[in-house]
């Protein structure tokens, strides 16, 4: 594809990753975003982001001939390029579950055109683009590498940063070498590095492997705070005194357990692939109890805490500080701010949240509760028996917390340690 306003491109899922990629896309090409979601598609064509973190003004620039968002999948027989990016989450018995890529691929079928190139970015199993879209693509009467072209290129996002996203180098398999050829010339308009693989499964495993490392990583870093906290050792000075090291060091930092779209799923799409080979991954299940167990161990603290001041769980007065998985972001997909506040809640207390980034309580797939936020202020600090921070936003101020809470409990180091009131965790 040159790189001219005529090529049209359409992203299917505009959510944390599909948004962005509109917003990048569209400086390149004309772009149609594709949701199911028509109260998000209306905002996004009033020119109102519906994410926190990506300003409004950046969908106001975009300029494009057609509908910017639709609900309206025939539209995409007017597209060059379609790139999806839908969830791909687990179930509870950690299988992936790829029901929204068959939808949205079982949506566009009817529609498709001869000479288009299909990329998925969404994390999966690797198989996904061969074994799904490319035989559901050829059983509608599509030649692969003729007729229709398929690419894995895995989305790198990561929302809140800063990180220009036409900076991340972009890694591209296709299912023949005349769709790599393909996805290499469209992408190469957008990202400056185009790192090209010999397989569709290369690139789909780079995506986990990613994934992986970091989850083994805070598996362990979390399992290393447990132990520091029995020795009586503040870990975030023993990590920051390790990351001075200039080589074979990278630091992690813990905190009450992992979040995100990525970290808490993506590996298990591994572990659950291994078994077809008769192999078992335990690093990665290991990883993932390690993580439970870190949940559990925050709230064991919480109780503990309120038992050293001769007060049950049941009955009280709790403020969670944090609701997203990570700092400075409105997305709390697999928080365990919401798992915590959950199980509190459960166990007799009475729990309230703050968080700058949301006045209710997110409703997920597992997570139901209606429940507005409490405005952070001296004299509703005060009402509470323990502040827990899980989650450090820049917004709070910090000092008024600390100068207005009888205890904190703090799962991620903002807090001296050897300030009156605070208790690591």
């Amino acid at each position: 594809m040159e790189k001219n306003k005529k090529q049209v491109v359409g992203i299917i899922g505009l959510g944390y990753v599909g948004l962005p990629l509109l917003i990048n896309f569209s400086k390149s090409y004309d772009v149609i975003g594709f949701d199911s979601d028509k109260e998000k598609v209306d905002l996004i064509n009033a020119g109102t982001s519906p994410i926190e973190h990506i300003p409004s003004s950046d969908i106001k620039k975009i300029r494009t001939k057609y509908s910017l968002a639709t609900t309206n999948f025939s539209e995409i027989k007017k597209v060059d390029a379609i790139i999806i990016c839908v969830p791909t989450p687990i179930t509870i018995h950690r299988d992936p579950d790829l029901s929204y890529v068959i939808n949205v691929v079982d949506q566009i079928i009817p529609f498709l055109q001869k000479g288009q190139l299909i990329s998925l970015e969404s994390t999966t199993y690797p198989g996904t683009s061969e074994e799904i879209i490319g035989q559901k693509v050829q059983d509608s009467g599509f030649e692969i590498g003729d007729d229709i072209f398929i690419t894995y290129s895995p989305e790198r996002e990561d929302p809140g940063s800063k990180f220009p996203i036409q900076d991340i180098p972009k890694v591209i398999g296709g299912i023949t070498d005349k769709c790599l050829n393909k996805g290499v010339e469209f992408y190469s308009n957008v990202f400056k590095t185009i790192v090209q693989v010999n397989s569709v499964k290369i690139a789909e495993l780079s995506k986990l492997l990613e994934n992986i490392h970091r989850a083994v990583n805070l598996g362990m870093i979390n399992e290393f705070k447990i132990i520091c906290d029995a020795m009586q050792v503040d870990p975030f000075e023993v990590i920051n005194a390790a990351a001075t090291k200039p080589f074979g060091f990278v630091p992690y930092y813990p905190g009450p357990g992992w979040g995100g779209h990525c970290i808490p799923v993506d590996p298990f799409y591994l572990s659950w692939k291994a078994k077809e080979f008769g192999l078992s991954s335990r690093f990665i299940e290991l990883s993932g109890e390690l993580n439970l167990s870190t949940q559990n161990w925050v709230l064991n603290k919480i109780t503990q805490s309120l038992n050293d001041k001769k007060l049950s769980l049941t009955n009280s007065n709790i403020l969670i500080l944090g609701i997203a998985y990570k700092p400075d972001v409105d997305d709390a997909r697999e928080s365990p701010s919401l798992n915590i506040l959950y199980e509190l809640q459960k166990r007799g207390a009475n729990v309230d949240f703050s968080d700058p980034y949301f006045s209710k309580l997110p409703q997920t797939r597992k997570f139901k509760i209606n429940k507005d936020g409490t405005e952070l202020n001296p004299k509703n600090l005060k009402k509470f028996d323990l502040v827990v921070l899980l989650t450090n936003h820049s917004k709070f101020d910090y000092e008024m917390i600390y100068e207005n809470s009888e205890t904190i409990i703090d799962t991620r180091g903002v807090f001296s340690i050897d300030r009156k009131k605070i208790i690591r965790a």
